[in-house]
């Protein structure tokens, strides 16, 4: 078997296409929830501590250069060491709410996956010969 056509024999089994897809759908959701906690979550926060912005909570490590301004952005440009612990308590939270989803998804999988297990099968329909035999048999003992 040529090294190829081994390659394309691995690509297209099953588990290596479902564990692609799930790649790609999980860092679009990640996208979601980072979107969610950024934009949604984190300014109302925010709003309840009185108005702050976590994304800009750090600890210089350094001493700033003159002429620095003396945001996080501004200081990782010129290379200043920070802590910055507003940026990972963010995205700390990110991993939370998307760990509780992704919780949530499995468990309601399992459910569902329990219920179709319990469901009894519907019984099939009897063949044609058997309800000619049914209905002469009705006919019969009237």
């Amino acid at each position: 078997m040529s090294f190829v056509s081994e390659f394309k024999a691995f690509a297209m089994k099953g588990n290596v296409v479902d564990l692609a897809v799930g790649v790609i759908i999980g860092a679009a959701f990640g996208k979601i929830v980072d979107s969610v906690v950024a934009d949604l979550i984190m300014p109302i926060v925010g709003a309840i501590f009185g108005g702050l912005d976590f994304s800009q909570f750090f600890i210089v490590l350094k001493d700033i250069p003159p002429g620095v301004p003396e945001t996080l952005a501004d200081l990782k440009k010129a290379g200043v060491p920070v802590f910055a612990w507003g940026s990972f308590l963010t995205i700390a939270l990110n991993f939370v709410i998307l760990a509780f989803i992704i919780f949530i998804m499995v468990k309601q999988i399992n459910r569902l996956k329990r219920e179709e297990a319990a469901e009894p099968a519907a019984p099939a329909e009897p063949a044609e010969e058997v309800v000619l035999l049914r209905q002469i048999r009705d006919s019969l003992s009237k």
